[in-house]
Parts: C-alpha cells; sequence; structure tokens
C-alpha cells in the first residue's frame, strides 16, 4: 500500500487543560520541507504581470455575445489588452486617493471587470474585499463599515442592493464605480451622502497607465474575505500576498508531480463565486499559467449551454453540482433499452476495475470511452481534463461515477477560506483516495487533536480528531477580532472545527464537525443549536432536532408538537383522531412545517436554513430513550441512529419530488 505522507512531528500527549495531539504529517512531496516562494514573485500581481510577458496575445477573459437577448459566442479580451486596461484602473484608483493598504469592495457575479478590479487593486498594493448579500440582508452594509471600504466596484445588477444602504455607509464609501453604465438619478442619490459614482469607461478615463507602480511585499495584505462561519456578524478573513501565492503554486507543484499542470492551452470555466477563495485561487491559477478564463452569463437556467459553448478543459464544482450531473445521466439511463443500459453496466464495471488494478482513468479503457462514456464527455462541452470538487465532502457513489465516466482526471479537496481555499487534496489518478479528501498539500501540516467530549481519540489505533493546520497558505486572523484570533489559532495551530480521521495511506476522511456546525453539499454553514432555538419558539413545537450534512443540501427534522396547540388545529379543521394519529396525518405536518417556517422567517434565517421536511413525534425525546441529557441536551449522535431510516426515507420522499 502506497503512502502519500512522512510524519514530521511524534504525538503529544494530553497536559493540563491541552488536549493530546497525534503526530504531525506532511504531503510526501514536501517531505523535506514545505513549498518556499520564489524570491522573484511577491504578489499576485507578478503571476499576472509575468503571464502578460510570456502570452499576450493569449485570450484571458472571455464572455458570451449577447444581441437582442440571445447570447451568442465567445468573445474574448487578450492578456495585453486586459493588461493596459487594468492598469488606467489602477492608475484611477490613486488619482482618487486610494493608497496601498486601503480597502477596495468589489460586488457583483463573476465577469471580466471583477477580475480587472481584483487586479488592479493587486497593481498598487490595495486590498480588496469581496462584497456579497448571500451572507444576510445586513452583509453588505457591515462589511463596507467594518473594513472601512472607501471605494467600491458595483455590477448594474448589484447596485439596487448597494443603495439600500448607502444613508449608512458614508463615514467611508467617498467612491462607487459600475461595471457598466449608471443612471443619472442614482449618481445623484449617491452624491446627497457624499459619494461620487462613475461608469465603467469614465472610471478609466480618469487613469494613466504610464503611473509607476508601488512596490508590494509578501506580507502586505492582498484580500480580506468575510465569511458567516457560525452566527452573528460575519468574520474578516485576512489572506497575504504570500498566502495566495503560495496557494497558487502548491496547486502547480501538485499537478507536475502528479499528473499534467494547467498550460496556456487550457481554459476554464467560471462559474463559482468570485467572492469565495475556492474559485479566486483557481482564477489566480490559470492566470499564473496563461489559460483562458470565460464566464457564465450568471442565470443558472443557461449553464450547460454555456458550457457548450465555451467547451472548457478546466471545471471545478461543488457537490451538489456533481450530484445535479449524476442524478440527470442516471435518469437517461433509466429510461433507455434494456440494452443500452447492460452495455453501460458492464463498460462501467470493466473500465472501474482496470483502474482499480492501478491503470489511470485515460488509460483503463479507451474503448469504451469512446463507445460508450463520450456522451457524458460531451454534456460537459466534450474538452475537460482536469474536474476539481471542494466546498464540501462529495457522495463516495457521485465521486466513482465521474472518475469512471467523464473522461477526466477527477479529484476532490478540502479547505477554509482561512487556509486560502484547499489545505487537503487527493492525487490524480490514486482511486485509492475515493472517499476521503487526500493529503496535506505541499504548503501545509497537519495533525489531529482529541476531542475527548466526542469520543475522539488523535491517539488511538484509527487516529480521529480535529484537523489543526500549521503552514505558509494559513491566514493572517481575522480583521478587527483578536478574540476570535485566540479562540482558533492556538500555539501557531489552526483549529479548524471539522473531525477527521486519518486512514492508513496518510489520507484524511471528514467525520464530524465539532460544536454541531456543519456544512450542507454547497457549502453553506449551518449552525444547528441556533436554528433549534429559533424554531422552539414557534407555538406548536416542543422539541426540535434539526438534521442535515454536507451529503445533502437541505436540512429535515423531527418535532415533539405541542399537543393541545396541535389537537385545537385539529378541531377547527375537521379532523379526527388521536394524538399519535394527527402525527402521522400529513396534513397536520404541512401545518407545523409551514408554521415552524414561518417562525424561522420572522427571526430572520436564510434559506437554506429553513427546514424542508419533518417527521412529527408524540413521545417526547428522554433519557430512557438515550436521546437527551440529564440536562436536556440533545444527543446527536443518538437521535440519528434512533431516526435513521425515517430521516434517509424523508430526503429520498424530498429528492424525489424535486427531480
Amino acid at each position: 500500500m502506497e503512502v502519500y505522507t512522512v510524519k514530521v512531528e511524534e504525538a503529544t500527549p494530553a497536559n493540563g487543560d491541552m488536549p493530546s495531539a497525534g503526530p504531525v504529517y506532511r504531503n510526501i512531496y514536501a517531505k523535506d520541507g514545505l513549498l518556499q516562494l520564489p524570491n522573484e514573485i511577491d504578489s499576485p500581481w507578478d503571476l499576472f504581470s509575468e503571464a502578460v510577458k510570456k502570452y499576450p496575445e493569449n485570450p484571458m477573459l472571455g464572455r458570451r455575445q449577447v444581441t437582442d437577448g440571445k447570447a451568442g459566442g465567445y468573445v474574448w479580451q487578450t492578456y495585453q489588452q486586459v493588461y493596459d486596461m487594468t492598469m488606467n484602473i489602477g492608475s484611477a484608483l490613486r488619482r482618487r486617493g486610494i493608497n496601498p493598504g486601503d480597502r477596495c469592495g468589489i460586488f457583483g457575479p463573476n465577469c471580466p471587470e471583477w477580475v480587472m478590479a481584483m487586479e488592479a487593486c493587486s497593481s498598487q498594493g490595495i486590498c480588496y474585499v469581496p462584497l456579497y448579500d448571500t451572507l444576510g440582508a445586513n452583509a453588505v452594509e457591515f462589511i463596507i463599515n467594518h473594513a472601512e471600504m472607501s471605494i467600491a466596484f458595483v455590477h448594474e445588477n448589484k447596485i439596487t442592493s448597494l443603495w439600500k444602504c448607502l444613508s449608512k455607509c458614508g463615514t467611508h464609501l467617498k467612491t462607487i464605480v459600475s461595471f457598466g453604465g449608471m443612471a443619472k438619478e442614482q449618481k445623484k442619490e449617491a452624491e446627497n451622502y457624499g459619494i461620487s459614482c462613475f461608469s465603467w469607461q469614465e472610471f478609466i478615463s480618469l487613469g494613466n497607465a504610464d503611473l509607476g507602480l508601488p512596490t508590494k511585499s509578501k506580507d502586505d495584505i492582498c484580500t480580506i474575505m468575510y465569511t458567516s462561519g457560525t452566527t452573528g456578524d460575519p468574520k474578516g478573513v485576512i489572506l497575504t500576498n504570500k498566502a495566495l501565492v503560495a496557494e497558487v503554486l502548491t496547486y502547480e507543484h501538485l499537478f507536475r508531480e502528479t499528473d499534467k499542470v494547467v498550460t496556456e492551452e487550457d481554459s476554464y470555466f467560471s462559474f463559482l463565486p468570485l467572492a469565495h477563495i475556492f474559485d479566486q485561487i483557481m482564477e489566480n491559477y490559470c492566470i499564473y499559467k496563461g489559460a483562458s478564463i470565460g464566464f457564465w452569463q450568471g442565470d443558472i437556467r443557461y449553464l450547460m449551454e454555456d458550457i457548450q459553448e465555451m467547451k472548457p478543459t478546466v471545471f471545478c464544482g461543488v457537490p451538489r453540482v456533481y450530484d445535479r450531473i449524476y442524478t440527470g445521466i442516471q435518469q437517461k439511463i433509466a429510461s433507455g433499452g434494456l440494452l443500452a443500459r447492460k452495455l453501460f453496466e458492464y463498460a462501467y464495471n470493466y473500465k472501474l476495475g482496470n483502474m482499480k488494478k492501478g491503470l489511470k482513468q485515460h488509460e483503463a479503457s479507451p474503448f469504451f470511452d469512446n463507445l460508450v462514456f463520450n456522451k457524458i464527455r460531451q454534456s460537459l462541452g466534450g474538452r475537460a481534463r482536469i474536474m476539481i470538487s471542494g466546498a464540501a465532502p462529495l457522495p463516495r457513489h457521485v465521486e466513482e461515477f465521474m472518475r469512471v465516466t467523464s473522461g477526466s482526471m477527477f479529484v476532490q479537496g478540502y479547505g477554509l477560506t482561512e487556509s486560502t481555499a484547499g489545505c487537503l487534496t487527493s492525487i490524480a489518478n490514486k482511486l485509492s483516495m475515493m472517499g476521503t479528501v487526500g493529503v496535506p498539500v505541499t504548503t501545509i501540516e497537519a495533525r489531529l487533536e482529541s476531542v475527548p467530549e466526542m469520543g475522539y481519540d488523535a491517539l488511538s489505533a484509527v487516529p480521529r480528531g480535529e484537523i489543526c493546520l500549521r503552514g505558509t497558505t494559513l491566514f493572517s486572523g481575522y480583521h478587527k477580532r483578536p478574540d476570535l484570533n485566540n479562540e482558533v489559532i492556538i500555539d501557531g495551530w489552526f483549529h479548524t472545527g471539522d473531525i477527521g480521521e486519518w486512514q492508513p495511506d496518510g489520507t484524511m476522511k471528514i467525520i464530524d464537525r465539532k460544536k454541531n456546525i456543519f456544512k450542507l453539499s454547497q457549502g453553506e454553514y449551518v449552525a444547528v443549536e441556533v436554528l433549534e432555538s429559533t424554531y422552539t419558539q414557534c407555538p406548536l413545537v416542543t422539541t426540535i432536532w434539526v438534521y442535515g450534512n454536507s451529503f445533502e443540501s437541505f436540512l429535515v427534522g423531527v418535532v415533539v408538537p405541542e399537543r393541545k396547540a396541535l389537537e385545537d388545529w385539529a378541531l377547527f379543521n375537521n379532523v379526527s383522531g388521536s394524538f399519535e394519529e394527527l402525527c402521522n396525518y400529513p396534513k397536520a405536518k404541512n401545518y407545523v412545517l409551514e408554521e415552524i417556517n414561518n417562525t424561522g422567517r420572522k427571526f430572520g434565517l436564510k434559506g437554506f436554513e429553513m427546514v424542508k421536511a419533518i417527521i412529527l413525534d408524540p413521545t417526547p425525546f428522554s433519557i430512557e430513550r438515550d436521546l437527551i441529557t440529564p440536562t436536556f441536551k440533545l444527543k446527536r449522535p443518538q437521535l440519528l441512529k434512533y431516526y435513521k431510516e425515517r430521516i434517509d426515507a424523508i430526503y429520498d420522499e424530498v429528492k424525489g419530488a424535486t427531480f
């Protein structure tokens, strides 16, 4: 059995209040030391400017031309064209009084202007701060003020969202630049708050491409990325130039050691939010290599059409995207003839068998790749050769299916904003890593720390515990939140809050989440205790247990309803039956579900925090059933074990109705 990690420090036994910690491991390709940055690269701007020198005429940023509401082919700007425009924008920033170290917001969906604004900030040593309203209604206002940003670039379709909070943001925000045009009325309204507004072209015309560039340092702050994390206000994750450059170079290092690196011939499809770190790192990597980046139209209805038009070679998605692809293909297979189904099953098992013998995916069965799996490859444009999954664990059966049928090198990884995206990754064409998130990248060291209260022991025969990280690509703390820094960074180790299990080959498997906070399959964090506290304020609820996991995109729950409230409803609606019978009555279940979600909306819960389906149980959770502690805290593993069959059934029911 191949092992892909090396031990660099021994385990640490428990000491006083400090729990025991397992050995420290590195990637085998970093066995002699973590990957170091070259002296000549100080910031992401160096990655871009060097690519311009090497590939000036290569297509860099592209979007579909829309004429009379109909999208046509992709229209591209070259590296040199983007560079020239970026230099003008950077100069305009300085002329507006934005200096190195100041903060600049970028608000909008993925598009060429987003990348140009980011590169313009990097050129001048200005810290860019992505803005996005999915963190909650007041997040944009909070981030503008908390980051003390003095300028913001904004897409036209986000102007309304930004204008709603202008009256509360005038202390710091003095300039707004639209990615397109801007109405006179909007400019006038902003001027009432002391804010000057410019269209994209107006702002570019302020610049002078000959203006010199300031010196930049590896330790300068490159970006502050706000993340919802757990509860309360968003947290500003500080990432330096060094962290972003190191993350890009570790991708290059691992691809070079294990497969084929991205080249100037490659093209990347940009649809995961640029406001999140995963896509931002991928785009920086593609820019570093002179590859082309094509943007989707921003409408999920046309996503597959955009892919067909662009035909990317590099594709990144979250588990929900791959799950939808898997489900759609399975439905087509099921609706086909018996002969076609049997041929697919035979081809699938034949190729999988060869991959298990150690053959790479493109070597395992070229014949069936062309005869059977080519249609699946064509559904993603026909040219994809690198596919990556991130943000949450990918179900094993979906990962296996994509590895066998996609015609692409397929890997999944694990990362956080605090680790500048991927900190663990599976290795290309290593089938044994399936079902895991792989090994540490070459800029990171990892260890497990015991969590005694959850029964996880980092020193046991099967080491389990909280994943802790140390290395070059870690964040530099939370902006203006030293209290949070001290909570998560202890003795130089970042505590992720995720529970992992080391596998015998040195790979990591994510098995749990500390403090009952977990990710759904699209990457949203859910603080389940907060939701339960909110939902119990519904008069119909005695107790509720909310459940979700990283393989599902929505939450479900078990509710012990208030007996009298439910019986009053039944009386009013002429429904007869005992309390137990009412709990099995579909209309009663729908009524309770609607009321608890009304309560959630009343208290400002987000869409993904709403419960999609429930079980009504007439019997209260009890110590006797081992479902609660003597202090009435929910025992979550026991609840899952007790209700697992019914939970699985309602997930299947909801997903069946969806598809």
